[in-house]
């Protein structure tokens, strides 16, 4: 699978370990910075890159870091398109792809260990979407509204 990811500082040494992670699973990452640690970077340019690339190629999926991974999210949900959803255990990142059809999760580099961020990685890119009726519905009404704001 084509997984693009994207991280601040905060969330730079994590990216990196998840990186080295998905590329030994077989998963071709591609990296949309932090390029390297500078404490003074912003997450939004990062976060809209990945999300693009996302949107761009459909069946891909998206991982964005940073120290909460709440301004991820929000920066990477301005992408037409983007459903993205911070986990912050196993069930919300399976449920965002069986529930929400998400293509992005965040996560909050300072709120887990590499071995917890890699199991929220692993469940949110195992888990499909359910397809139930009623989950798509939902999805449509908000994707309507989106393309209702252009």
């Amino acid at each position: 699978m084509r997984i693009h990811i994207a991280s601040d500082h905060a969330g730079f040494e994590l990216k990196s370990s998840l990186v080295v992670h998905l590329r030994s699973a077989g998963h071709e990452v591609v990296d949309h910075g932090a390029d390297s640690y500078d404490a003074q970077d912003d997450y939004p340019p990062m976060c809209f890159a990945a999300g693009e690339a996302v949107v761009a190629e459909p069946g891909s999926l998206g991982i964005v870091i940073g120290g909460s991974g709440n301004g991820e999210q929000i920066a990477a949900n301005k992408v037409v398109g983007v459903r993205a959803a911070l986990a912050w255990n196993e069930d919300t990142a399976r449920l965002a792809r069986a529930h929400n059809d998400a293509n992005v999760v965040a996560i909050g580099a300072r709120q887990h260990t590499v071995d917890e961020a890699v199991d929220l990685v692993e469940a949110f890119l195992a888990e499909p979407f359910s397809e139930d009726p009623r989950h798509q519905r939902r999805i449509d009404l908000v994707s309507d509204y989106e393309a209702d704001r252009d």
